[in-house]
C-alpha cells in the first residue's frame, strides 16, 4: 500500500465527536437507574394501609419532602405486593413504593405515633440526594457561555498568518502578512508597469540597496528603513510594491493595514511585533503595508475614545519597530496609501519614511503607454488610435484605462464584432464617463429642442473662444443622469491663468445663454453647469487669489485645520459673495453676446443636432468654418515662412 493510500486511511479526529459519548451517558444514567421505574406512587390511605399492616421495613426520606417506602421480605410474598414481585424490572433491595407526604414535620410526628400505638419496628432515615442531570443543569448555563467564547476565538483567530497555527487560538497574535519568497515568487516585474517613471526610479533604488547592499554602505551611507508611496487611488501604487517583489528576489511580507485590527486588546501589537521579527530572520527583505492609514492615523484626533484605543497601540507599536532597527538588519517597510495627510507626524518623518514618493495621475505619454499595456490581449482594428485615445482620457488612473480597455472589448463582443474598433473605444469613454445610454427615455419634442439648444450652446461658444477646450462631439442621446452632453478635448495645464478660467466659464454658461437667447426662457437643466461655474468662481476668489476686489490673498489651509473656522470677517464674506456672482454673471452676458453675433449658425447647428442625434468637430467646422484664433496662428505662421524665404 502506497503512502497516500495510508495517510488518507489515517483516522482523524474531529473534536464534535465529543458530544457523541456525552449524550450517550446521559441517556445510560436514565435508562440504568431502575429504581425509578420499579416503584410505584401511593396516596395517603394506601400508606397508611401498608405502615398499619408492619408491612414496611425501612422508610427512607429524600430531600424532604419524599418518603420511600422498603417492604419487608415476608412481606413481598403477600398476593396483594405480586404486582410488584411479579415486574420484570423488579430488583430486590430496591424501594417498592414512594410517597410524597408533604410537610416534614406531620409526617414524621405521624408516623411515630401509629409505631408507637401499633407496636411496629421500621426505620426511618432521612438523605440529601442531588442527581448528576440536576448538577450539570444548574452548571449549563456557565458551560453554554465557555462554548460561545471558545466557538468565537475559534473563528476569530483566524488561519493565523505566517508562522501561525491554522485556527488555533493561540495564533491571534500572529501576524497575516502572505510571504512571497523563491517558493511563491511575484512575476510581476517593472516591464509591467507603464509610465510612472519617477517613481520607479526611486523604487528601483530600493531594489538595488537590498541586492548590493555593500555598494552603499561602503561609503558610510545607510540604507533607507522605509518608502511611502503616496497618490490618488487607481495610479498604481500596489503594482509597484508587486514589481519591487518582482525583481527584489528577497522575501517578500506583504498585508494590509486592516490586517492588524482586531477587537482584541493588544493583538494589533502583537501582530507587528511578530510580522518585523518573521521579516529580520529572513533579512534582507521587504514588508509592504497598504492601506496604512488604517492605523496611521494621527493620534490624539478621535475624542470619543480617548487617547489609548487600540488603533493608537498598534501604531505605538508599528512606530518603535520601524525606529528599532539596526543598520545590518537590511530590511525596507513599504507603504501605500492615498491619505497621506491624515498619517501620524511621526510616522512620516525621516528615519522611519526616509522618502515619500509621489505616485501622480498618469501624463498623456504615461497614458499611452499603459493603453499600450493593456491592449496587449485585445484583437484590434487598424483604426484604432492610441494616441487619440490618450488625448481623450486625461485625469484616467491606470485602473481607469484598465476597465477602459476592458469594457471596449465587452461592447465590441456585444456587437457580434471580430475585432474591437475605435468607435467601441470612444463608446466605452461615453459610458465609463457619461454612464450608461438610456435608449427607452420618453422625452417630449418640446424637451428635446431646448436639450439641442442648450448643448449647441455649449458648442458654439466654446468654439468662438480661444481658451476653451475644443469639441470632440456633442449629443442630445441620454446617458446616465444627464439629459445630453458634449465631449471636449482638454489641454493638460500645470498652471491655469485668469482668461483660461473666464473662457471656460463662458463655455459653461453658453447652455443657458442659448435657452434663453432663442426661448426667452430658463430651465433647470443647468444645474451641473451653474454647479462647475459657483466653484470655478469661488476658487478664484478665495483660493486662488484672481480677483483684484478681494486682492490677492487665500483662504484656503491645505493642513485641513479651518473646517470649523471661517478665516474672514462677515464683510469679507459679503465681498466674496458679490464678487462670485459678479463673474458669472459676468460670464453669463458674454456667452449671451457671442450667441446673438452667431444666432444663425447656433440655430443650423441644433437643427442639424435634432436631426442626428450627434454631431463632432467636422460639423462644426462646416458650419463655422475653422475656430477665428486658429486661423490667425495660420496666418502668422504663413507670414513667417514668406520673410524666410
Amino acid at each position: 500500500m502506497s503512502d497516500k493510500k495510508k495517510k488518507k486511511s489515517k483516522f482523524s479526529f474531529n473534536s464534535y465527536w465529543i458530544y457523541a459519548p456525552i449524550l450517550l451517558f446521559f441517556i445510560g444514567t436514565q435508562l440504568f437507574n431502575l429504581s425509578g421505574l420499579t416503584s410505584q406512587r401511593i396516596t395517603k390511605n394506601e400508606f397508611l394501609e401498608i405502615l398499619e399492616d408492619n408491612d414496611i421495613k425501612k422508610i427512607v426520606i429524600e430531600n424532604n419532602n419524599l418518603a420511600l417506602i422498603y417492604l419487608k421480605n415476608e412481606a413481598l410474598k403477600k398476593n396483594k405486593y405480586k404486582e410488584i414481585t411479579n415486574s420484570t424490572l423488579h430488583k430486590a433491595g430496591v424501594h417498592a413504593y414512594e410517597y410524597n407526604f408533604g410537610d416534614l414535620q406531620n409526617f414524621e410526628n405521624e408516623t411515630d405515633s401509629i409505631k408507637k400505638e401499633k407496636h411496629l419496628d421500621f426505620d426511618r432515615v432521612n438523605v440529601e440526594r442531588t442527581s448528576l442531570v440536576d448538577t450539570i443543569i444548574n452548571f449549563l448555563p456557565f458551560i453554554l457561555l465557555i462554548g460561545v467564547w471558545i466557538f468565537f476565538m475559534r473563528r476569530m483567530s483566524g488561519a493565523g498568518g505566517v508562522g501561525g497555527g491554522s485556527g488555533q487560538i493561540f495564533s491571534i497574535g500572529k501576524s497575516k502578512a502572505k510571504l512571497f519568497d523563491q517558493d511563491t515568487k511575484v512575476k510581476t516585474t517593472f516591464k509591467d508597469v507603464a509610465g510612472l517613471e519617477g517613481a520607479k526610479e526611486e523604487v528601483q533604488e530600493i531594489v538595488d540597496f537590498l541586492k548590493n547592499p555593500a555598494k552603499y554602505t561602503k561609503l558610510g551611507g545607510k540604507i533607507p528603513k522605509g518608502a511611502l508611496l503616496v497618490g490618488p487611488p487607481g495610479t498604481g501604487k500596489t503594482l509597484l510594491a508587486k514589481a519591487v517583489a518582482g525583481e527584489a528576489n528577497v522575501p517578500f511580507f506583504s498585508l494590509s493595514g486592516s490586517d492588524f485590527v482586531e477587537m482584541f486588546v493588544g493583538v494589533g501589537a502583537s501582530r507587528v511585533r511578530d510580522l518585523f521579527k518573521q521579516a529580520q530572520q529572513k533579512s534582507p527583505s521587504i514588508i509592504f503595508i497598504d492601506e496604512i492609514d488604517a492605523i496611521g492615523r494621527a493620534r490624539g484626533k478621535n475624542g470619543m475614545t480617548g487617547g489609548n484605543d487600540e488603533r493608537e497601540n498598534t501604531l505605538n507599536q508599528l512606530l518603535t519597530e520601524m525606529d528599532g532597527f539596526g543598520t545590518d538588519t537590511n530590511v525596507i517597510v513599504l507603504a501605500a496609501t492615498n491619505r497621506a495627510e491624515i498619517l501620524d507626524k511621526a510616522l512620516m518623518r525621516a528615519g522611519r519614511f526616509d522618502r515619500q514618493i509621489y505616485v501622480d495621475l498618469p501624463g498623456l505619454n504615461e497614458r499611452k503607454e499603459i493603453f499600450e499595456v493593456h491592449i496587449k490581449p485585445l484583437k484590434l482594428s487598424n483604426n484604432v488610435s492610441l494616441e487619440f485615445l490618450a488625448q481623450q482620457t486625461p485625469g484616467f488612473s491606470g485602473a481607469d484605462i484598465a476597465n477602459l480597455c476592458n469594457e471596449a472589448a465587452l461592447i465590441a463582443a456585444r456587437k457580434n464584432k471580430e475585432l474591437i474598433e475605435h468607435q467601441d473605444f470612444l463608446d466605452a469613454v461615453d459610458r465609463i464617463v457619461g454612464g450608461l445610454e438610456k435608449k427607452n427615455s420618453v422625452i417630449t419634442p418640446k424637451e428635446k429642442r431646448v436639450i439641442a439648444f442648450h448643448e449647441a450652446g455649449h458648442a458654439t461658444v466654446s468654439w468662438m473662444l480661444e481658451h476653451a477646450a475644443p469639441l470632440v462631439k456633442v449629443t442630445i442621446v441620454p446617458r446616465g443622469q444627464s439629459l445630453g452632453a458634449a465631449w471636449y478635448l482638454p489641454e493638460e495645464r500645470k498652471i491655469v491663468q485668469t482668461e483660461q478660467m473666464l473662457d471656460e466659464m463662458c463655455a459653461t454658461m453658453g447652455g443657458r445663454a442659448a435657452e434663453k437667447l432663442i426661448f426667452n426662457k430658463i430651465s433647470t437643466g443647468a444645474l451641473n453647469d451653474l454647479e462647475k461655474v459657483t466653484k470655478q468662481a469661488r476658487a478664484m476668489v478665495t483660493v486662488y487669489g484672481l480677483n483684484e476686489e478681494v486682492g490677492n490673498i487665500t483662504f484656503y489651509d491645505s493642513s485641513g485645520n479651518d473646517s470649523f473656522v471661517k478665516p474672514y470677517s462677515e464683510e469679507t464674506a459679503k465681498t466674496i459673495d458679490e464678487e462670485i456672482s459678479k463673474i458669472i454673471e459676468g460670464q453669463y452676458k458674454r456667452a449671451i453676446n457671442i450667441l446673438e453675433k452667431n444666432k444663425d449658425k447656433l440655430t443650423t447647428l441644433a437643427e442639424r443636432l435634432l436631426e442626428t442625434e450627434v454631431i463632432f468637430k467636422e460639423d462644426l467646422e462646416k458650419i463655422f468654418g475653422k475656430r477665428p484664433f486658429e486661423q490667425e496662428e495660420e496666418k502668422e505662421i504663413t507670414t513667417e515662412e514668406k520673410e524666410e524665404e
